[in-house]
This record gives structure tokens, C-alpha cells and sequence, in this order.
């Protein structure tokens, strides 16, 4: 059959890969999220080259120490500097973030598109990925932090977790929309290897959807770790990340809001950057939704 003989409907829309990523630019409001997040994530990234200061080193004598040249952002009770705590601990939530969202994608486009293949597996996967969906995230997560002790890898798994069944359903979702396709019936009918169908006519359509889904989980897993941290549930005290630092500086709010403000910008900058770009993203990678957003 001539491609020219197909409907419109079963014809993929493909765009240059260049221009699918016009949309960091495309807006104000999302070219200063992209400014944003990329400040954040070289700030994280280059910590030991910006911190004036250990973050670690406690200083008692330099407690509470006002914003001055020698420390830009003042120090907390136990005289560590703020600023460099700051930036170290953007490097463990961004990690996170970033680490929860492929973990969770991996697994989940696995389930997904076995699932949404084979019937016989979907009727039980997806009961149990509803199982998973029906506990709160937090709680799950405390739980699990709570049974196998804080740290880093121990937050992550916690994290990621609960993610894994909404990932798991979105790519159930879009491959039982493909496969009704009339080129993945032609492979079908044709004789072609299960793992060919779903990598070459399967795969490439979870593609756009995911990385969408991916912007939403890496801003979700910021929060809830920040959320962890400040609620003694999350990677030990001492360690810099954006929620300890906010945890111990409740204590002290009335005397320096600034131990809470400056890392809850940072985390606030960094959360609503990814959310737009997730939307904008979203609005780009789907050329069908923009047509259809057209028409109205």
C-alpha cells in the first residue's frame, strides 16, 4: 500500500529534531524558565568551583553570622556557610530529581508496553500498578525510608517508587492506541518479531509523551524530597540538600528568615522552571494538539 493511499489520522506527524526543541526559546516566559534552570543546574554542577566555604565545616564562633563579604548569605546555627550549603545541596536534589525520572521511566515503559500488548499480562500489571497508585507517595516513601534507613539511594528508590505505575499506564495507554494502527498491523501480519514491532513501531511513540512525563516526575521528586528532608524523613541532617537546610532553620525563622527563604526560592526557581518547560514541551512534541488547538 502507497503512503499516499493511507488516511491523514495514520500517517506519524515527524518534525526535524532540531525544531522540536525551539520551544526553550520559542516564549519569554519559557525561554527565562530555560535561563533559570540552566543557572540552577551549573550552580550545582560547578558547587566545588562556587562555594567559597566547606559546607560541612561547623564554625561555632561564626553562628548565625549576619550576610557580609566573607559569607554572602550569613550562616546558620552551627556557623557553617549558607550559600555554600546552598549549592551543594542543589547537587542531591537535582540528582534525585533527575535520577527518579529515568529509574521511573525505564521500568515503567517496560511494564507499559508489555502490558499494553499482551492482554493476559495488562489484566494483572495494571491491578497492580492501581495498587501502588492507591497508597499517598509520601507515605509509601516515609515508609520505605523508615524500614531501610536514610540515604541517598534509600530517598531515591522511595521516590520513584510511586512513579512507576503513572508511567507505567501512560505508555500502556499509547500502545494500545498504535497497535490498532494500520503499519503495525502490516508488521503483525507480515511476521515480524515481537521485539521488532515493539521497538521499531511501538516504541517511537511513547518517545514524545515520556520525555514530557519525565519534565513532570524530575519536578515531583524535587519537592517530595525536599518534603522528606523537612519532615526527619529524608537523607541524614548533616548532609546539604534544600529541604535539611530549611528543617533546620524553622527553629530560627523568627530570628533569620533568611535560612528558609534562600534555599525555598532556589527550590521553588527550579520546580516551576521544569513544570513550564514540561508544558511547553508537551505543546511542542504533539503537533496533533497544536492542530487541533487551531481549529478551535
Amino acid at each position: 500500500m502507497a503512503i499516499d493511499s493511507l488516511p491523514e489520522s495514520s500517517i506519524p506527524i515527524t518534525r526535524p529534531f532540531g525544531q522540536r526543541f525551539e520551544f526553550l526559546y520559542s516564549s519569554p516566559i519559557i525561554a527565562a524558565a530555560s535561563i533559570c534552570l540552566a543557572l540552577v543546574v551549573a550552580s550545582a554542577v560547578f558547587a566545588p568551583l562556587l562555594a567559597p566555604h566547606d559546607p560541612m565545616l561547623l564554625a561555632p564562633a561564626q553562628r548565625l553570622k549576619p550576610a557580609s563579604a566573607e559569607f554572602l548569605l550569613g550562616t546558620d546555627a552551627y556557623g557553617r556557610d549558607v550559600l555554600s550549603r546552598i549549592l551543594y545541596g542543589g547537587r542531591i536534589s537535582l540528582m534525585i530529581g533527575v535520577g527518579a525520572a529515568i529509574v521511573s521511566i525505564a521500568i515503567g515503559l517496560v511494564i507499559g508496553l508489555v502490558s499494553g500488548f499482551f492482554k493476559w499480562i495488562d489484566a494483572v500489571m495494571m491491578r497492580l500498578m492501581d495498587g501502588l497508585m492507591a497508597i499517598p507517595s509520601i507515605l509509601l516513601a516515609i515508609a520505605v525510608v523508615s524500614l531501610s534507613g536514610a540515604s541517598l539511594a534509600t530517598v531515591l528508590i522511595a521516590i520513584t517508587i510511586p512513579e512507576i505505575p503513572r508511567v507505567a499506564r501512560l505508555v500502556r495507554s499509547v500502545v494500545l492506541s498504535a497497535r490498532e494502527e494500520p503499519y503495525v498491523e502490516a508488521a503483525i501480519s507480515l511476521g515480524s518479531s515481537l521485539p521488532k514491532i515493539m521497538v521499531r513501531h511501538l516504541l517511537p511513540n511513547t518517545i514524545a509523551p515520556l520525555i514530557v512525563q519525565g519534565t513532570y516526575i524530575c519536578a515531583s521528586a524535587i519537592l517530595t524530597e525536599a518534603i522528606l528532608s523537612f519532615l526527619g524523613a529524608g537523607i541524614s541532617p548533616e548532609t546539604p540538600t534544600w529541604g535539611n537546610i530549611m528543617a533546620e532553620g524553622r527553629a530560627l525563622f523568627q530570628i533569620k528568615p533568611s535560612l528558609i527563604f534562600w534555599p525555598g526560592v532556589l527550590l521553588s526557581i527550579a520546580i516551576l522552571s521544569v513544570n513550564l518547560i514540561g508544558d511547553a514541551a508537551r505543546d511542542a512534541l504533539d503537533p496533533r494538539m497544536k492542530q487541533r488547538e487551531g481549529a478551535r
